[in-house]
């Protein structure tokens, strides 16, 4: 062991003193360089962390401002449908309603064809009926002209009453004191085929009463003959 009176122990102590000293300086520069970098790292950490965190908050706001355009355009869409389909069911209530439409005037044409072919049938039958009542106007014009000396006129009536072309029987041969002195009655046909009395010169009170009676059996010439013995009782007292 060196003696303390060593004149060299001073300088070897000072110099492992140094040495030690060298060597924690050189370890505080190492941690001083280390926490420099460290920290150097850290704050290029930082702001490249602060960097994203900006460009993630762009990235977020753009996506935000994207999906609210999103919405509004869906919301557009939503409108435009509802709209689109509001008119779709007018355009359907309209398509309905003239199909409706359609069905009833083809059911009106329906029934107006039915009611033509009804008219017409009842045109042909009442045709028949007048050919059936103009042989017998002709039956008792030849009994009546031949044999009692009948005068039938064709006249126009504009009476109020009826209206439209009208038969006269003119009766001669009634009156004893004057043959040729003219018993008019004058007749018609309603618009159903019957036979319609219009007057007589002169009056018949019982009229009425043949008139329903002619009206029953449609024998014309029997209604002559018994207007003709009204009149013959009636000049004949």
């Amino acid at each position: 062991m060196p003696s303390i009176t060593d004149p060299n122990l001073s300088d070897r102590f000072t110099s492992a003193m140094e040495e030690i000293h060298n060597k924690h300086l050189k370890a505080y520069a190492d941690i001083i360089d280390t926490t420099a970098e460290l920290s150097h790292n850290h704050r290029e950490f930082l702001k490249s962390a602060l960097e994203a965190c900006l460009k993630k908050c762009k990235d977020d706001e753009k996506l935000f401002e994207t999906i609210q355009e999103y919405k509004r355009d869906l919301e557009q869409k939503k409108k435009a449908l509802k709209e689109t389909r509001d008119t779709l069911s007018e355009m359907m209530s309209e398509v309905q309603e003239k199909e409706m439409q359609k069905e009833d005037i083809i059911q009106k044409i329906q029934n107006l064809k039915e009611q033509q072919m009804k008219r017409e049938e009842f045109i042909e039958s009442q045709n028949r009926a007048n050919k059936d009542r103009l042989r017998n106007l002709q039956k008792a014009r030849l009994v009546f002209q031949n044999h009692l000396g009948l005068e039938i006129r064709t006249i126009m009536d504009k009476t109020q009453l009826v209206k439209g072309e009208k038969l006269q029987f003119v009766f001669r041969s009634i009156s004893l004191s004057d043959q040729d002195s003219p018993y008019v009655i004058t007749m018609g046909i309603k618009e159903d085929g019957s036979y319609q009395i219009v007057s007589s010169d002169p009056v018949l009170e019982c009229l009425p009463l043949l008139e329903s009676r002619l009206q029953e059996t449609n024998n014309l010439p029997a209604f002559l003959a018994n207007v003709r013995k009204e009149f013959i009782s009636k000049a004949r007292p």
